[in-house]
């Protein structure tokens, strides 16, 4: 029996269990750096199937790092197991989460026989911190020959675009007065915030079709006749790429240095979190990918072949920068409902949500054991 066949049975063995952890997380959704109860359920899955875990791990209290085989190079595949506020998993980290643990359990046994170290990470907050940003610099991908991950979508593509991101919060500071009585002895931060988003939508014009700006008011005064002294703004600045967010911000920030002029107030600009770097696809691993996942039941298009479509981001962008990786897209079939929408949450413990933690989980094994016994690692370092 071959090691692909192999690995598809080991996985079979597991792959009700699997399904019963994405229905927990489903149940129990918890957030960025809180997925304690989670990251726990996942270790323990592993544990089982014969990994040595080391927990938590790299200095994050939810962090894992889940380890088979002695010798050779080392993949790490990242599971992902954050979810949002409100809306729990309706980005399908359940769904990633499960699928990365499936191709680790797929490939355990094999690991000594086909010379190589496998790696199952555990990656908290992704949503907005960048879990996997602390984990690069903390050492977590170095050495590593490559990475790789799979999330739902509502579209299955071996090689999708993921933006650059900066998260940006914007302080405004005036001076409060009554607003009645005395409104010209006030410095009105409210008009700042408004100005800043009116210059934002102005520029849009002039910006690329890649270019993606949108922020909200998130404290905008706390009395209707009180002159506000103090709001806040948060925003998401997205480029195509790394060097273009970087002449894109600069850009953005003068729409806020300018509102805080016309209007006589100071303003604060920082970034919170950690900045995302656009994603790099490595080729040869995508080529894989595809045809083991045709193999495992699931055609995969490639981005060119697909209309023009906006994208999100995430920090395995900043992990394709580092080594090469893959992180394809596989289709929940349930548009018109996207992601970061109810529907898509609950849309992932459906048999659609099952058929994708068994393909992403067979076609990841699969694709390490074509890189293995091809000796392609020199290919993708090239």
């Amino acid at each position: 029996m071959n090691a692909k066949e192999r690995a598809r049975q080991t996985f079979e063995a597991h792959e009700a269990n699997l399904q019963d952890l994405s229905q927990w997380m489903y149940d129990n959704p918890e957030t960025g750096y809180k997925e304690f109860e989670t990251s726990a359920r996942m270790v323990q899955a592993l544990s089982d199937g014969g990994f040595e875990v080391e927990y938590p791990a790299y200095g994050l209290e939810t962090a894992f790092a889940a380890r088979k085989g002695s010798t050779g190079p080392e993949v790490i595949i990242c599971a992902e197991m954050d979810a949002l506020p409100e809306v729990g998993q309706a980005c399908g980290h359940n769904i990633i989460a499960t699928a990365g643990i499936g191709a680790g359990l797929a490939l355990a046994d094999l690991a000594d026989e086909l010379g190589i170290r496998v790696t199952v990470l555990g990656t908290p907050a992704e949503e907005h911190s960048g879990g996997k940003i602390d984990l690069i610099n903390a050492g977590a991908f170095e050495g590593a020959a490559a990475s790789m991950m799979i999330h739902p979508s509502v579209k299955d593509v071996v090689d999708p675009q993921f933006l650059a991101i900066s998260h940006v919060e914007v302080d405004f500071y005036g001076k409060a007065s009554h607003a009645a009585s005395q409104p010209s002895l006030g410095v009105n931060a409210l008009d700042a915030a408004v100005q800043a988003y009116m210059n934002v939508s102005t520029m849009r014009q002039q910006l690329l079709d890649s270019d993606r700006v949108h922020g909200i008011i998130t404290h905008g005064g706390a009395a209707p006749n009180v002159i506000p002294a103090h709001t806040t703004m948060v925003w998401n600045v997205r480029a195509a790429t790394d060097e273009r967010l970087d002449a894109l911000f600069p850009l953005i920030e003068n729409c806020f240095k300018a509102a805080a002029l016309a209007t006589g107030c100071t303003y604060e600009i920082r970034e919170s979190g950690h900045r995302y770097k656009d994603l790099r696809t490595n080729e040869i691993m995508a080529d894989l990918y595809a045809a083991n996942s045709e193999v495992a039941g699931r055609h995969m298009n490639r981005l060119i072949d697909l209309p023009p479509a906006t994208s999100g981001s995430t920090d395995m962008g900043n992990v394709s920068h580092e080594i090469p990786a893959i992180h394809p897209m596989i289709d929940l079939r349930c548009y018109p409902t996207v992601n970061h929408q109810p529907g898509f949450a609950a849309h992932t413990i459906t048999d659609d949500g099952k058929d994708i933690i068994r393909h992403g989980a067979l076609a990841m094994a699969w694709t390490i054991i074509d890189l293995a016994e091809g000796e392609r690692w020199d290919d993708l370092a090239s």
